[in-house]
């Protein structure tokens, strides 16, 4: 019974709800960017570049020719899949980049407001005059 009492506590902290909500919508952040790189970002690259699709370029381990699609090539043997993996980069720069951005805006709003200079404090004419006796005792 201690056991689920003491899980019950670990589970109600905040720290485990908000972590829970993060990676929640980092997963549905991370299929948002892969979307943006698959379907958007790739594309015009590789129109740019003259019309190439990286998702299908491999190095066949096999012998399986270079004719083929990725999915087939891997049916038929190993691959080096560098053109994936050159998707899967771009990916997680602009996830970086993103991410990058957003933790700088949330640290700016974060930011506490400029503290206000106070004045130094004045010190009263008795503490000075005593301060002047004491140093003219020690001369």
């Amino acid at each position: 019974m201690a056991m689920l009492q003491e899980f019950k506590t670990f589970i109600s902290r905040g720290n485990v709800v908000d972590l829970a909500v993060g990676v929640i919508i980092g997963a549905a952040f991370g299929k948002i960017v892969d979307s943006l790189v698959g379907d958007i970002v790739m594309p015009v690259i590789g129109r740019i570049v003259g019309g190439l699709d990286f998702s299908n370029y491999y190095i066949p381990l096999n012998g399986q020719g270079t004719h083929l699609v990725l999915v087939e090539a891997k049916k038929a043997g190993g691959v080096i899949a560098y053109g994936n993996f050159i998707t899967v980069s771009v990916g997680f720069v602009i996830l970086a980049f993103v991410i990058f951005q957003m933790v700088k805006l949330v640290n700016a709003l974060k930011k506490p407001a400029p503290a206000v200079e106070q004045a130094p404090e004045v010190t009263a004419e008795d503490i000075l005059l005593l301060r002047e006796i004491r140093d003219s005792l020690k001369k």
